[in-house]
This record gives structure tokens, sequence and C-alpha cells, in this order.
């Protein structure tokens, strides 16, 4: 009896230790981007909470019915996996500061119309924006923010990629001051598949390469358009003065692997990372920061110095079921 114990033991220590890893560091095997993993590995917060409370279910099983050989070790690996998700939740970090810097650079996806053309140009005013990446915002609401931010005395101007016919017809528009210079897509970059991403590049001084992304969700039946989405990303990311910013639908897990000459993502760093806020979710609004996904993301080449990295949260009464994010650079 004892060894078929011992044996039911072990044996649930082995599998729990599969579910810990999966549930932890999933990178660790190639597993960031199965289908499972890959929707529920964002909420990195939830999950810990889970995993604590069938920790203490199989624990309260193990005592009360002697189950010390499958309830104790799956009990012992599951509170494992959920210290390990609070522990890389901890390592991330859940700070974010405002600092100055040289530029200033927002994004955020606004639910297809959901926020006001005037919250967007709040969003602006209050943080100063230099650039905004504005997934899921059409030509004409782009148009209106610029006409309400002149009336302030705020010069930028507009540009949007439209979907490609047969794709989700979800523009993905951009904000960039006047001072920044004349900016224009390059259209032999391509984009994201399914959602429209734009690469845009200053036709005259010294201004970053800026990559307006939005790419598709990892949902069924478009899982390789989600990892073709983030191979686009990385791709572009690949000389020191390019800044990307927009609604990835994905997180830091997903996009490990990705990353080459100390990269993250190709040889772009993660500016919620750097600062120390890579744990602060930015969708979906109803859920707190601390239990939402942090998928909305400042990406930035060698040249820029991260000096701050924000998502703020009063503008979830906006109507977008994302939270904006905030990065300030200044360039090395």
């Amino acid at each position: 009896m004892r060894n078929t114990r011992r044996v039911a033991f072990l044996a649930s220590l082995a599998v729990g230790a599969v579910l810990a890893t999966l549930a932890v560091w999933p990178q660790l095997v190639g597993a960031q981007r199965w289908q499972v993993v890959a929707l529920v590995i964002p909420f990195r917060g939830i999950l810990a909470l889970a995993l604590a409370a069938l920790a203490a279910a199989a624990a309260v099983v193990a005592v009360l019915r002697r189950r010390w050989g499958v309830a104790a070790g799956l009990a012992i690996m599951l509170a494992v996996a959920s210290l390990g998700n609070g522990i890389v939740l901890l390592a991330r970090g859940s700070g974010g500061s405002v600092a100055e810097g040289q530029l200033v650079i927002a994004t955020w996806n606004t639910y297809g119309g959901g926020a006001s053309t005037e919250s967007i140009a709040r969003l602006v005013r209050e943080t100063g924006a230099d650039v905004v990446s504005l997934p899921e915002t059409d030509a004409v609401a782009a148009a209106d923010v610029v006409g309400i931010l002149a009336r302030d005395g705020i010069r930028m101007t507009a540009v949007t990629r439209e979907a490609e016919p047969g794709d989700d017809p979800v523009p993905t528009s951009l904000l960039i001051a006047t001072e920044l210079g004349p900016y224009a897509l390059d259209a032999s970059a391509g984009s994201t598949p399914g959602v429209p991403s734009g690469v845009y590049r200053p036709l005259a001084g010294d201004g970053p390469t800026i990559v307006a992304a939005h790419p598709l969700p990892p949902l069924p039946r478009i899982m390789s358009d989600w990892t073709e989405g983030m191979d686009w990303v990385a791709a572009q990311c690949s000389s020191p003065d390019v800044i990307v910013a927009g609604d990835l639908n994905s997180t830091l897990d997903h996009l490990a692997g990705l990353g080459n000459q100390k990269g993250v993502v190709g040889q772009c760093r993660d500016a919620a990372a750097e600062a120390g806020a890579a744990a602060v979710g930015t969708w979906p609004v109803r859920l707190p920061p601390g239990l939402a996904a942090p998928i909305d993301h400042v990406l930035v080449g060698s040249a820029w110095d991260v000096r701050s990295f924000t998502v703020l949260t009063d503008f979830d009464d906006a109507g977008s079921d994302h939270r904006p994010v905030v990065a300030t650079l200044s360039r090395r």
C-alpha cells in the first residue's frame, strides 16, 4: 500500500510539474503560442488566484480524505504554479511613472469608435503625446481629433491604414505632431494579416520610423494569422530608430523567441518591461489592472532610452475596452 501511495504521489508530482510549467513559463517548452495556453497566460493574476484556490482544495482533500498520493502531490504543484505566476508578475513590475523626455508615444485601441474623438483629444492634451497609434480608429475620427486639437493650438497630422478587401474592416490610424515633419506610409513594408498595420517613415529630418501595429488576437481559426502578425512586427524591428506602438494582442510571454541582438521583439525592447510596469493589464477595462492582460505595447529600437511607461486607468469609462498606454522616450 505504501509503495502504491508513493508511486501515485510521484506520478502526481510529475503531472503537476508539466502543468505548472505550462501555467508559469510555457516558453520553456515552446508552448506560449499553443491555443489554450495563448488564451490563458495573459491573465496571470487570475491564473495565480485560481491555482491557489485549487491548491487549497486539493490540500483539504488530502487531509480530510487522507489522499496523500494524488491529492497531496497536486496540492504541492498547484501551489508552486500559483507562487510562480506571482513571482513573474512581481518581476515584471506594477510600477509606472511619468518622466520628462524628448518624445511621448501613446497608443489606444478605441474599440471601433467606442471612445469618442474628444476622449482621444483629451489623451493627447493630458499626456503631451507626439505620436498616437490608434487601432480601430477610422480616418473620419482621426481627422476630427486633429481639428479638435488644432482649436487648442496643438498641431498634428493624421494618417490612416485601411483594411485590405476581405479583411476585418477595422482601420488603424496614427497621429503625428507636425513638428516631427511629414511622414508617409511605406507600402512595401506590408501589413499584419487580417487587420491593417502600417510603417511610416519621415520624408525629411531625422525622425524615427513609426509602426502603428494591430495583429489579430489568438483565436481559433486565425492562430496562423496571429503568429504571422507577431512575426511581421518583429521584422519591422530591424533598425535602431524604429518605434512600434499598438495593440499587439500579445504579452511578453507570447513574444518570447522573437528577439535578436538582445531585443525582445526583433531588435526592439519593450517599454513597459524597461520601466518595470509590464504586469499592468490594459485589456479589458472591466478587470482591474492587476488582473487584466498587458497586450498593448510600445517597442523601441536601440536608439531610444525609455524614460517612463504608464497605463492610464482614468479613461476606463471612455467607451473603449482597452486602456491607453504612454511611453516617454529620449534619444541615446
